[in-house]
């Protein structure tokens, strides 16, 4: 579904991604990990077309989207739930869900299924997104990327700021949408989220890729993990 190959990204002069390759299968979910300022934002930036690369090639479903504006990459199918949660703080929890709709043929996600998977959003629809804890903040971020009915779903940091609790019923919210067969590529340094939900997982440590395996090969494997994951 996704193709990331030999990608280079500067910000102005500051080169901050030397030639990044990965892929997503159709149905998984693939977790890239590494430590703060690692690159990995850079990396959703880069596919999400919010930073375009200045080489290599991104392509999604076999059509290059390196060059394309973020929205029409969005309209072909790539959610993207970014780190910094952006809700609409004067609109309420229901219409912050609702101006992100989008009519599709076989909608899976709309009001009821987003309030059958995040009933607290229910309890709230009619509270200002200013009212909203960070947990319920980001649980509506999710939500409305979900009202687009993406086929790729960016997570850029899910549990980034959240107590252990709320961490918990992200990880296990986020389960229920695996269950559905949406693709998942999820960015964390938290090792623990991230590697319950993935099938696989690449490492990423200084704009570099340094591993990739399967989520078993990666907890097996303590000298990567002590050294690009600090675990």
């Amino acid at each position: 579904m996704l193709e990331v190959n030999e990608i280079h990204t500067y910000y102005g002069t500051s080169h901050i991604l030397f030639g990044i390759s990965f892929n997503v299968k159709a149905g998984e979910a693939v977790c890239l990990l590494g430590r703060n300022g690692a690159g990995k934002t850079t990396t959703f930036r880069s596919i999400i077309g919010l930073t375009s690369p200045k080489s290599g090639s991104i392509k999604f479903q076999g059509t290059e989207i390196i060059g394309k504006p973020s929205y029409r990459i969005a309209k072909m199918g790539i959610g993207y739930v970014p780190d910094t949660r952006r809700i609409f703080p004067d609109l309420t929890v229901r219409q912050n869900i609702l101006v992100a709709r989008r009519e599709k043929e076989k909608a899976v996600w709309n009001l009821e299924t987003i309030y059958s998977l995040f009933p607290k959003l229910k309890e709230l629809e009619t509270h200002m997104g200013t009212q909203l804890s960070g947990g319920e903040q980001q649980m509506l971020t999710v939500a409305r990327t979900l009202m687009t009915n993406p086929e790729l779903l960016l997570l850029d940091e899910p549990g980034e700021g959240l107590a252990p609790l709320v961490i918990q019923a992200m990880k296990e919210q986020l389960g229920e949408i695996k269950k559905l067969g949406i693709t998942m590529l999820i960015c964390e340094h938290n090792v623990g989220l991230a590697t319950a939900l993935s099938d696989r997982g690449y490492v990423i440590d200084k704009g570099t890729i340094r591993y990739q395996g399967t989520i078993e090969e990666l907890q097996r494997n303590e000298e990567v993990r002590k050294k690009y994951l600090m675990v």
